[in-house]
């Protein structure tokens, strides 16, 4: 490297260094506060710092970091306007023999030619490749360019580089995705209504009354318990019941991926069962609750009253009937949203998503608790039979804005319970068998709408994954099976239209929570790939994978926390940290949105300069600013889905259902 080169790279890990030290230091004071460690690999399975560790080493970096910001301040603050490009990489690495790429993003025409991997403790060169073709404007670029270095292979710590643009340092190794999943469960934890295990108190004990049920309104029910949905403290079957089943399925899946530190509860301490399935049965527990007998069923705790600020979870007295709140039942007909009424049809969504959480909940247990496990199975029969009631789909209520869950579909919920339900016999399932009925009505719905679409309502298409393809793929042994999968194929065809066009290969739409469809969608491929061997998207998988930490215009991760040493956010839309100082570890953020979404949002207000304004662009924005909920607020459910990513990287690709040698995209 040159001279200036040099000098550039310095300032450039100066600053990398102080912002790491500041996150480091920060995380380490908040899990101070909230008596939370990280286990070491000798005490579990991740690989974050064990509380001694952490502790000795915070005192040391407390005094270091303000020097370092110091310097940073006046030498990053020239760098900050004088750099035209940047290097995106995934910042939690890549795996030896995994797609290995990051982008190069320019606001002027680049100058270099030929771009180089670098090892980080050597500083020789280890790759060199052409340039090639560059992939022109996108965002806030004027120029991008892929960089592939899946070819190199060897382990260890490095960095690229392209004309005077270098990169992050990054890892490539067998166990850069290890303990990520079980991170996130911290999360989850957090989310807890009832008992929140973090801050080691009980909050709406007291829930609720019903809305729009068979029974007087205002009738007690006890429903307590389950998960906050995100900052707010609603709770909504549609959410919870989705992310019940990918917790679940997760254990399944990847059952060596989880370690046991937490009991029952919540609280530290082992149980001899894994951590993601006593998070799966709080929310069968919750469930369970929701769906007291076989025809009373209830899809949502609270509404939109909630949002009177932030506060930490407690007994909220609002709604005008002491501590308790509303309990909506589903009723198939439209219930209150602002000065509206919602668009529900029916009750098959809702239906759809207990039968098949309950279904899912039975098989797993089965081993566990012989008795939870029949009542699951009993549940899961009549959870089915109410969505057959009446076939349509179940939306949100609110009562002061017009934000809601607008959900429109309701086919892929009860393809998905007809496909949980394969041993079922048809007068289990009133007359129906469940395999044949879920494949008719996957033929109904072969894809999930949004797929190719530039647009679409808040969760209008949820799940944002057809589950139920990848359950009667499994299922399928004739030609059926293939129709199925081709219609997982024909959605990440339509994707890979947009996404072909652009250096990150994006083709999910900046609509709200984005990135709960980019997950999402990661893990249609995923799934896609495993049942078919078809590797042609395998790289579009890995960029989707990718965005989520840091493979994106903004340079950063969108979860909290993860990894630790990067750029995460530090200031989410979260009452946990802002009010109560505890992190939201392991929350994904909502991602970001078209600039026209954000610009049309009510009571939305940035509390402080955007340290992201060079990377903004009519196209997507993203603030990490507790005052921007609509691209920076953690989701309950967002979470769930991205803890079955993150095992499925962390177990590594286990053996397809058939392989087929296809040529990779």
């Amino acid at each position: 490297m040159n001279v200036i080169t040099r000098i550039i790279a310095f300032v450039r890990l100066l600053c990398e260094a102080s912002i790491a030290s500041r996150n480091y230091y920060i995380a380490s004071w908040r899990l101070k506060k909230s008596n939370l460690s990280y286990p070491c690999d000798e005490c579990t399975k991740t690989s974050h710092l064990c509380r001694s560790t952490r502790t000795s080493n915070t005192k040391k970096l407390n005094g270091i970091w303000w020097i370092i910001i110091l310097i940073c301040t006046i030498a990053g603050t020239q760098t900050a306007f004088s750099q035209s490009s940047w290097i995106r990489i995934n910042q939690l690495g890549y795996t030896p023999d995994g797609i290995k790429v990051a982008v190069w993003a320019g606001k002027e025409n680049p100058s270099f030619k030929n771009w180089q991997l670098i090892d980080a403790v050597s500083k020789k060169v280890v790759l060199s490749a052409k340039s090639g073709k560059f992939s022109g404007a996108y965002g806030p670029f004027n120029e991008t360019l892929r960089l592939n270095f899946s070819s190199f292979k060897k382990t260890g710590r490095y960095y690229l580089q392209a004309g005077n643009t270098i990169s992050p340092e990054f890892e490539i190794g067998k166990d850069v995705y290890k303990g990520a999943a079980d991170f996130c469960l911290y999360y989850m934890r957090q989310q807890r209504n009832k008992f929140n295990p973090v801050t080691k108190d009980s909050c709406h004990t007291q829930d609720g009354y019903t809305l729009y049920g068979p029974m007087p309104d205002s009738t007690f029910i006890d429903v307590s318990g389950g998960w906050h949905d995100a900052t707010d403290y609603l709770q909504y079957v549609t959410t919870s019941a989705n992310a019940t089943f990918h917790l679940l399925a997760a254990y399944r899946d990847f059952p060596g991926v989880f370690g046991d530190g937490h009991q029952a509860n919540g609280l530290e301490g082992r149980n001899d069962i894994p951590d993601v399935l006593d998070e799966a049965r709080w929310g069968l527990d919750w469930l369970l609750k929701m769906h007291p007998r076989a025809d009373w069923m209830f899809n949502q705790v609270a509404d939109d009253r909630d949002h009177i600020g932030m506060r930490m979870p407690g007994m909220d007295n609002q709604y005008g009937r002491g501590y308790q709140r509303p309990v909506y039942f589903v009723s198939g007909e439209p219930q209150i949203r602002g000065k509206f009424m919602n668009n529900t049809k029916g009750t098959s969504s809702a239906a759809g998503k207990f039968s098949s959480a309950f279904s899912l909940g039975s098989f797993i247990f089965n081993s566990l608790d012989n008795n939870y496990s029949q009542t699951l199975k009993e549940k899961s029969y009549t959870a089915f039979a109410f969505g057959l009631k009446k076939p349509g789909n179940t939306q949100t209520a609110s009562v002061v804005s017009p934000y809601i869950y607008a959900e429109d579909n309701w086919m892929d919920d009860m393809e998905l319970a007809g496909a949980m339900l394969d041993d079922a016999t048809e007068t289990q399932l009133g007359g129906t068998n469940g395999i044949d009925y879920a494949y008719n009505l996957s033929q109904k719905e072969p894809l999930t709408p949004w797929l190719g679409a530039d647009t679409a309502s808040h969760y209008q298409w949820y799940p944002f994954i057809n589950v139920g393809h990848y359950e009667l793929i499994k299922k399928l042994s004739d030609k059926r099976r293939d129709t199925v999968a081709g219609y997982y194929k024909k959605g990440i065809e339509l994707v890979w239209n947009k996404a072909k066009q652009n250096a990150f290969l994006r083709g999910v739409p900046f609509i709200w929570c984005s990135n709960n469809l980019t997950t999402s969608f990661a893990i249609q491929c995923y799934w896609y790939r495993q049942a078919t061997g078809d590797t042609s998207f395998e790289e579009l998988e890995q960029a989707n994978f990718d965005w989520l930490f840091g493979c994106n215009p903004w340079g950063t991760s969108m979860v909290y926390g993860l990894p630790a040493w990067g750029d995460t956010p530090t200031d989410p839309h979260a009452s946990f940290l802002k009010v109560g100082n505890f992190p939201v570890n392991g929350g994904i953020v909502d991602g970001p949105v078209y600039g026209s979404i954000f610009g049309n949002l009510i009571g939305l207000k940035l509390t402080k300069p955007d340290e992201y304004a060079q990377f903004q662009s009519q196209l997507a924005v993203y603030h990490d600013d507790s005052g921007d909920y609509s691209t920076n607020e953690p989701t309950m459910d967002g979470t769930a889905s991205l803890i079955y990513l993150l095992a499925a990287k962390e177990s590594g690709d286990s053996s397809p259902v058939k392989a087929s040698a296809k040529k990779k995209r």
